[in-house]
């Protein structure tokens, strides 16, 4: 089976063209598993597939390193439609590309220096603040009726957080500290608040410091593969919850380990991601 490896900020994914009838009946948990081992597959956050959609240009399934299935991927749909859009297999309109994914339909702008696409901008959808849509189940449920949460207390390990909720069509606590994120012992408590009770669908944990008045630095445990590079929709729910907090407004942008993304957001409607996408390289892995 043909893929491609690329990265979106250090966050990176195996492409593999799933249209037609010759990969229907691949186990795709599976095969991300296996692909994405770094000691004995080819190493990656998860795979994702080009497929066609009857609603749009195309449509993205992505599953991550642990074989979950998840609903959306900011920095991996920028490298869907640099994969798509290089390849030849759709020509973008003058609004862009529009890509059918499990959390809706998602519209990207390429960005290009010296006619090569280098990045997007990604219209991400519009934040879900209330419990039940991120999903976060809080005692007592009717001290929480409506979003947004903001500052919810949670001990985890003998570590106290402070946790603001948002999906972004996926679901995220983002915590706001001062000691510095690389001291952070996110490998210990990271999979400890994925798996919390309190999440029903797991959770993806963003740590977050403040740099300056619209700058961020942050790491993330992602859902199903652990600590990233980076995470687009992680960004974006930090801008989200940072506007809620009071602590930035407008466009920000947030550090991680692989780069840096921006974000804007006018405390309504849709969040605007931009950021890189790069191809590594591509072979073929025996099934």
């Amino acid at each position: 089976m043909k893929f491609t490896k690329m990265h979106g900020a250090g966050n990176d994914y195996l492409y593999i063209d799933a249209r037609g009838h010759a990969a229907s009946g691949t186990n795709w948990p599976q095969l991300s598993r296996s692909m994405s081992d770094r000691h004995f597959g080819v190493g990656s956050d998860g795979i994702i597939l080009i497929k066609d959609s009857g609603i749009a240009d195309l449509k993205m399934r992505m599953f991550n390193a642990d074989g979950s299935e998840g609903e959306m991927c900011g920095n991996g749909i920028r490298c869907f439609a640099k994969y798509a859009i290089d390849r030849g297999i759709v020509t973008p309109a003058a609004h862009g590309l529009e890509v059918e994914t499990l959390a809706g339909i998602r519209t990207i702008v390429p960005i290009y220096e010296e006619n090569r696409m280098t990045g997007a901008r990604v219209a991400m959808g519009e934040p879900f603040l209330d419990p039940v849509d991120v999903p976060v189940s809080l005692e007592p449920a009717s001290a929480y009726p409506k979003g947004p949460v903001t500052g919810y207390p949670l001990a985890v390990e003998g570590v106290d957080l402070s946790l603001s909720f948002v999906s972004m069509g996926n679901p995220h606590a983002i915590t706001f500290i001062d000691q510095p994120v690389g001291e952070f012992p996110l490998q210990t408590i990271g999979p400890k608040v994925e798996h919390h009770s309190i999440f029903p669908n797991r959770v993806n944990f963003e740590i977050v410091n403040i740099t300056g008045p619209r700058a961020m630095t942050a790491r993330v445990w992602e859902r199903g593969s652990g600590e990233t590079m980076a995470c687009g929709t992680g960004a974006c729910a930090i801008a989200v919850a940072a506007q809620l907090l009071g602590i930035a407004y407008g466009r920000v942008g947030i550090t991680l380990p692989g780069g840096a993304l921006a974000i804007d957001w006018d405390g309504e409607g849709e969040v605007y991601l931009e950021g890189p996408a790069e191809e590594i390289f591509s072979g073929e892995w025996p099934c």
